[in-house]
């Protein structure tokens, strides 16, 4: 370090993920927050006949997408999500185990939602070899976090969208 130069802190970009289904299966929708010190975005969608394991896996799996997007290698990216289901799956190793058995569980099951495991595995696998880590965070849902309360809110309306059949495009 120079004397006198003062280091710039790398970008913290805080993601806040989250999906949601009127009925189980049914219309449903995700959404995602990406949080910087100078900057809030968001990102939205929804499909007509999904579940809410769906929605909240295709949440992060868009939000890799946008991260890979902006490609910055030197950015320090959090994750936060309230589904145990993505959490544990992604930080108990559990993706990478299903992986390894050609996407079979412990008890030899198919995985369920293989086609979305199979996409975010791709695109952490793309993350990493980039030198782009995402840390994923177990947040308590409902709890008064801001970002967490949006992207339950943008989720749900993206879910009435797909119920009331309107096409966003």
């Amino acid at each position: 370090m120079k004397i006198g130069v003062k280091e710039e802190e790398p970008l913290r970009v805080r993601i806040f993920t989250d999906g949601a289904c009127s009925e189980n299966p049914g219309p449903g929708g995700w959404a995602a927050v990406f949080n910087t010190a100078s900057k809030c975005s968001t990102i939205s969608g929804n499909e007509k006949m999904t579940t809410n394991n769906r929605m909240e896996l295709k949440a992060v799996i868009e939000a890799f997408k946008k991260v890979l997007s902006k490609n910055l290698s030197d950015a320090e990216y959090e994750l936060y999500s309230d589904s145990a289901y993505v959490v544990n799956s992604i930080n108990n190793g559990w993706i990478d185990k299903w992986q390894q058995n050609n996407w079979k569980t412990t008890k030899n099951d198919d995985v369920k939602n293989r086609d979305l495991w199979e996409e975010l595995a791709f695109l952490r696998n793309r993350t990493r070899s980039l030198g782009i880590y995402i840390k994923i965070i177990k947040i308590k849902g409902h709890a008064g976090n801001t970002f967490n309360e949006l992207v339950d809110k943008l989720a749900k309306e993206e879910s009435l969208k797909a119920k009331e059949g309107v096409d966003y495009d």
